[in-house]
This record gives structure tokens, sequence and C-alpha cells, in this order.
């Protein structure tokens, strides 16, 4: 076994799989020496922009195809006034019109995979007269070979060192802790490396398991049935962090067929069963040119230069509580992974396996096995068909649909407005509601923080509506709610926040504890006859999550809400720019497009081609990372992704503009030190820090701002909170105190700069934010979120505001 330190400073030490090792080898498959370079790519010129001529017109098609989404008849337009200004000088712009630039983009020969399709058409007996039209009808399937887009992402040089080529175990150096982070950490990964690697013929081989999900989007409900059916791809080897971030490193690979019928047919239970298996026969399909790779290992090429000798393997499947039971083909309301009862949920009881599955099947009635153990008979799930495939073991945790949408804002919230009816009148709960509404929308700003001025009165909830809600909504509640109420929240919003980082068996310990007081508060509930029984699916998930994050690592990496950004640029977006008339096939050529630009950018940039602007001479190829301590003023409500690597834990820098400049006669000589120079005014400072939970960059780090306004959009003034570091010898909320800034200012005393908030700008550490204690009594209605901290003088310090806030408040 390899055993080597990792990270900064040594502290962490990882064991690496002794067998499936990803040994590098050459391009016939002979493993190379130990610390052997790999073989100069073919040699491509610095000036060759193939098809695109220059940077100039690259970056044209780009900005206007993929960031502009710019129209074809806007595109011909800006084209025509842009040769209208270049007639005098004799020259022409990038593109004749839009069908020259869609050519050009058609004509880029990286990242090429084409779409195909196969048709499917139920095959099964039918009546002899009156044939339902469904059993006739036969439907497209549109795909991308997954095959070629793996080897497309293996092969991608922007993942070369974010990527994992073996499974290993990360221990702590300190303690021998174990850790738990990206998918390659995890017990499963481990544990499929030791039976694939009993074939003698695996060893040196580099285990690619494939991430799938699926999700139906709507992307039009006025104009009728314009819903799709999305099947999604990635590898477990790219880290986390680039799965959140979207560097192209989750794919569609298809546009599963989604069949209409009559009103009459709809709920026979027929069809219901031919799209269940119409549903895991076309997944099959399409993955079926991975299968020769799951057992013999197939030589591929890397981002790293190297070629290695890759097995293949299914992987976790993301998906909501819906498809899980698709999945797993059991009865609703079963759990896709434990034999636990529908109607006593959280009995603790063995997991499903296919073995055991299919053994069912053969002792025990269709019938019996529908009531007993909520299986599906006749359903075969698509995972029988490749090697180790168990659906029940794949199916990975869903914090978006099971916690937050599911837990918090279908039950939870729900009961608490239950409950509210059933002890007090409805006049008297309305009113409770509407203040709860009016807490909510007092509460004060805060960087990436959504405001709902009509508290949580909003009939359309979407997955960021129910993250920001549950940061703020415990405090609202109190005072109108037993206190096993308010704990219970506390309880789950904990397990909730601690899931979501990496893990350590010490949070291990945590996530259990926070899940047995969430059981044991939420009784509360129960006993007030609010709700009969909380055997619940989605809250039952809940239970598996210390399982899971030991099989898959930390669950930030898979979870539905990276698949569902996905299908905004990939379905709704290019849905919006089609003529809406058979609008999937131009669905199709719009995302080809887009994998052409994206693929073509990343070759440009790994031959050192888009450094600098498009202005500039480009004769360095080493590129310079950007200053990114400082920060231009502007709103950006969800705060400032930082791509790019890990630099400090948490650091405050000013904004680089200043608000204003004050001579030294503005300010009381008798009040300051001798000065002859000028005071600089600032509006806001950038706390940059590292979050990799919250939305960040590729090295988890994450910028908000602190704003000190006098006019904050025009409303009213705008003066944050901080964390103040007042003793660095103690961890956490012990070693600080909460500080509101009236004033950023710096000054040059002497030839030093001098960075002030009140207190010098570093003993800041970051933004606080603040949630009134209400008490009781009803607020004022006409009360504004900007008049929060002035109007009440207690206040709780929100530690749910972010996960960095959890991490320095727990």
């Amino acid at each position: 076994m390899d055993t080597a330190f990792w990270g900064p400073g040594d502290r962490l030490y990882r064991n690496y799989h002794p067998k499936l090792n990803g040994r590098p080898c050459d391009a016939t498959g002979q493993f190379l020496a130990d610390g052997a370079t790999p073989s100069p790519p073919p040699s491509k010129l610095r000036d060759d922009w193939t098809p695109y001529q220059n940077r100039v017109k690259f970056e044209t098609a780009e900005f206007l195809y993929t960031r502009n989404q710019m129209s074809a008849g806007n595109i011909n337009i800006l084209l025509d006034l842009w040769a209208a200004t270049l007639l005098k000088h004799n020259d022409k712009p990038p593109f004749a019109d839009c069908r020259d630039l869609y050519k050009t983009t058609d004509s880029t020969p990286v990242g090429d995979v084409k779409w195909q399709s196969f048709k499917v058409q139920y095959t099964g007996e039918k009546p002899a007269h009156d044939v339902p039209p469904w059993m006739t009808k036969s439907h497209d399937v549109w795909y991308h070979d997954p095959h070629e887009v793996i080897c497309n992402m293996l092969a991608n040089s922007d993942y070369a060192t974010e990527m994992d080529y073996w499974p290993y175990r990360e221990f702590s150096a300190d303690n021998d802790e174990r850790q738990w982070q990206d998918f390659m950490s995890g017990d499963w990964a481990w544990n499929q490396a030791d039976i694939i690697s009993q074939d003698s013929d695996t060893a040196g081989s580099t285990f690619v398991p494939v991430i799938l999900g699926s999700n139906k989007t709507t992307v039009s409900v006025a104009t009728g049935a314009n819903d799709y059916y999305l099947l999604y791809i990635s590898i477990s080897n790219i880290r986390n962090n680039v799965r959140r971030v979207h560097r192209n490193a989750v794919a569609i690979i298809d546009f599963l067929a989604m069949p209409k019928t009559t009103k009459e047919h709809a709920a026979h239970p027929k069809y219901r069963k031919y799209l269940w298996q119409m549903f895991h026969s076309s997944i099959s399909k399409i993955l079926e040119n991975l299968r020769p790779g799951m057992t013999k290992p197939e030589v591929v090429h890397f981002g790293d230069g190297h070629y290695r000798c890759v097995i293949y393997g299914l992987g976790p499947y993301i998906a909501d509580y819906e498809e899980q039971v698709l999945l797993a083909c059991i009865v609703h309301s079963w759990c896709p992974r434990c034999m636990s009862h529908r109607k006593d949920l959280d009995a603790k009881l063995l997991c499903r396996n296919c073995d055991h599955t299919e053994a069912l099947i053969e002792e025990v009635t269709s019938s019996d096995l529908w009531d007993e153990f909520g299986i599906i008979a006749d359903l075969v799930p698509f995972s029988n068909d490749f090697p180790q495939g168990d659906i029940h073991e794949l199916i990975a945790p869903d914090i978006l649909h099971q916690s937050i949408k599911g837990t918090f804002k279908d039950h939870l919230v729900e009961w608490v407005g239950q409950y509210l009816h059933h002890v007090h009148s409805k006049k008297r709960a309305e009113k409770i509601q509407d203040n709860i509404d009016r807490r909510i929308a007092a509460i004060a700003s805060f960087s990436g923080l959504r405001h709902f001025p009509q508290g949580q009165g909003f009939k359309q909830w979407t997955g960021d509506d129910s993250k920001v809600l549950m940061k703020v909504y415990l405090p609202t509640i109190k005072g109108y709610v037993p206190t096993d109420v308010v704990r219970t929240f506390r309880a789950f919003l904990e397990l909730c926040y601690l899931i979501q980082r990496n893990i350590i068996e010490s949070t291990l310990v945590r996530i259990q504890d926070a899940l047995d007081r969430f059981h044991h508060y939420r009784k509360i509930f129960e006993s007030t006859g609010v709700i009969l029984t909380f055997s619940l699916p989605r809250q039952h998930s809940c239970s598996h999550y210390a399982l899971l994050i030991q099989l898959f690592g930390a669950p930030n990496g898979l979870c539905s809400s990276i698949t569902e950004t996905k299908h905004i640029k990939a379905v709704k977006e290019p849905w919006r720019h089609s003529s809406r008339y058979h609008a999937l096939g131009q669905m199709l050529v719009t995302n080809q497009h887009l994998d052409k630009l994206a693929a073509s950018r990343i070759d440009f940039k790994s031959r050192g081609m888009l450094n600098g602007t498009s202005n500039e001479p480009n004769e360095n190829t080493i590129t310079l990372l950007p200053n990114r301590s400082i920060t231009i003023q502007g709103d950006n409500k969800e705060g400032k992704i930082i791509d790019g690597p890990t630099l400090v834990q948490a650091h405050v820098q000013l904004a680089k503009m200043h608000h204003n400049e004050h001579s030294p006669s503005d300010v009381l000589l008798a009040h300051c030190p001798q000065f002859d120079g000028k005071i600089q005014v600032f509006n806001s400072a950038a706390s940059t820090f590292y979050a990799p939970s919250d939305r960040s960059g590729i090295g988890g780090m994450h910028r908000e701002h602190i704003r000190v306004c006098p006019l904050w959009r025009n409303e009213a003034p705008r003066y944050d909170c901080v964390f103040v570091n007042t003793d660095a010898g103690v961890e956490g909320m012990g070693g600080m105190d909460i500080a509101r800034v009236i004033c950023f200012f710096s000054l040059t005393f002497e030839a030093v700069l001098y960075p002030f908030g009140i207190i010098h700008v570093d003993s800041i550490y970051c933004a606080a934010h603040l949630i009134p204690i209400y008490g009781t009594h009803a607020i004022p209605q006409d009360l504004k979120y900007y008049d929060s901290y002035d109007a009440f003088r207690a206040f709780y310090v929100n530690k749910f505001a972010d996960h960095h806030a959890f991490e320095i408040t727990s």
C-alpha cells in the first residue's frame, strides 16, 4: 500500500489502493517507469486558431453564442452595423452573418460528440381489438455516446490537477482521524477496486466510476406539453469542487422519451409499467458502449498528457425521491436503500441489495412483494445489465430534495402552519403567520442573502428560495411555537450544514447527534396532533447520510442542485432561443455548438493562446494570477466566486475604488494627530475566505462584500456587521466580537498605508449577520429591513447565514 502526505503543511496523509493505482502507460498499454514524463502532444502552432482564424473571431463567436446568446436576427444586425463601420478601412467583421458564425462553429475539430437516436416502442402482448394508441406509437430517444463524452472529460487539461486517479483513504497526520471529502476517498470506490483487482489483468488500471443523474424539467407551463426528461453524466474521479462550479464536469447525454396518451389509458397499470421499463431499457441501451470497458481495461488519454488503462464502473445515481422509486423498482413510500417497512421507515433494518431482491422475486408472489417488501416484481433495473451493478447501493444522497425542499419546506414549515391553526383560532393563526412574514421581511441585508419583502408568502418555491429561508426562519418563529419546535428546527439545520462540509470521523458523531436530537424533538408535532406519522421517505433518507458519506465522500459533490443548474444552460435557455416549433432539434444543435465552443476554449487555453486580452500582444506564456485581494465596488447578490487556488483562510481588503477624498480641513485637528495628507473613504470591503461548502471557485474560495453605504440602492443607509478578532488564541466565537461598521477609510502617514474601519481592517475576519430577538410582540407593519439594526437592541448571531458563519459559531 502506497502512503503519501497530502495538502499544505503535510497535515494529512493518504493510503492509496495498492492494485488499481492509475499507473501511466503508453498508447499501447505498456506501463511506464515511475516518474516518466508523458509523451509530448501533437504539435500545434501558437497561432493556429482553427477554425476561427484569430482570437477576435473565436471570442466574438463565444460572446455572441455562449455569453450573450444573441438571436440570429440580432447577430445579423450587429454584424451589418460592424461592417458599416469598417467600410472606410476596407475591412470586414469576423463573420459575414449568423450562418457564417454557425458554419464556422460546426467545423470545430474538438469537442465533437454527435447526437444519435434510436426508437422505443411497446413490444408486449396487445388486445385483439381496440388496441390502445400508446401500444403502436414509437418514440425517439436522442443521446450522446457516453463513452466519447467520458473520454473527453478524462482528456480535459482543465481537470489534470483536479482529478483522483485511484481510490485512497485520507487521515489526519496529527491524530490519524479519517477524513472524507471527494468521491475517491470513500469506501465504495475502494471496495469496488478490491473486487475488480481480483482479475490480474486490471492491475495498474485507473478505476473510473460513472456518475449518472436524471430529472424532468418544464420549460413553459403556459404553452402546454414542453417537458424534457434529461440524463446527465459525470465521472467520480473529478473532485467535488470542480463538479460544483460546473466546469463542464457534468454533461447532458440524453433526452429520454416522454410518451403521452389519452386520459382513458394514462392510469392503466400496463401503461405505467411500460413507461417504467422503457426508462430502464433506454438507459441500458445508451450505456452499452461502456460495458466492454467494465471488464477489460482500455487505454485512454488523460488531461495530464499521460495514457492510462481504464476500467469503467456504474457509480452513484443522483435523483430525487420520485426518480429513486423508479430506479429501484419499488413501490412509492418505501425506501430505495433499506428494507424498512413503509409504515415504520425509521426501524433499523438491513440495506437492500439486488441479490436479495432477486431471491425474493423467485420465492414470493407479486402481491406479497408489493405489500410486504415494496418491490415491483416485473420490472428490471438497467443496472442489472452491468457488472457489479446494484442500483440500491448506488442511490446517492440528495440534499436539495430530501433535506432542503423535502424535510424543511414540505414538512417542517408546513407543520408550523398546521400547528398554529391547530392550537389557535383561524383568525389568530393567520395573524401570527402574518407577523412571522413581517419578521422575515424585516431581516437586515447580508451578502448572498435574498430579501423576502412578503415573508414566506410566495406561491412557487424554488430550491434557492428554500435554501435562503432556511438561513433566517428559526428566529422568526420563536415565541409563537413551543420550545421543542424551535429545537427541532435547530437540530435539523445543524444536520444540513454538517453534511455539506468535508467530513472527519468526529463530524460523523456530530451528524448522528443532530439526527438523534431532530428525531427526539420532532415528536412535539405528533403529541400536539399536527401529524400522525414520521414514516416519511425524505425524512427517513437522513438516517442513511452517515453511511453514504463513508461510501461516497462528502454529499456536496453529489447533489441534484448540480444537475438542475446544468439544465438551465442546456435546456431552458436554448428552448427560449428556439422557434418553439420542433424545438428539440434546435436545442440539440445549440448544445452541440456550446460544447464545441467550450472545447475550443480549453484547447486554446492549454496552448497559452488566451493570456491577456484580445488587444494585447500575446508573447508571454506565463499567466499571472490577478490580485484576488482587491474588489471593485458594485453589488453582487450571490457573493463572488473566486475561480482560483486556495490562497487564504480569511482576509479583508478595502474596495479598489474609494468613495471620496477629504481634506484635513474637514476634520477637527484637536481630535487627530498631526497629519497633512488625505483620507480615503470606502463604501465597501471584500472578505475573501475558504468556504468549500458554499458556492465557491475551484479552490474553495468565496468572496462576500461588507457594505458601508450612506445610501444603499437609493433607499436608505446600510451599515453591515462583522466578526472582529479579539483573541487569536481562542478558536471560534470565543475569540471574536461582533461589530457594526460605520466607516471604512484609509490614509497614508509617513509613507505607510493604514486601512481602517474604526478598528484596523486586518482585525476583521468576515461579515456577520444578525437577526433581532423579536420576543412575543408583533412588529410594526411599516418596519423596513434597513431599519432592523437600529430598531432592536438584542440580536442573535445568525450561524446559518452561510457555511463560514456556521464553522465560526459552532
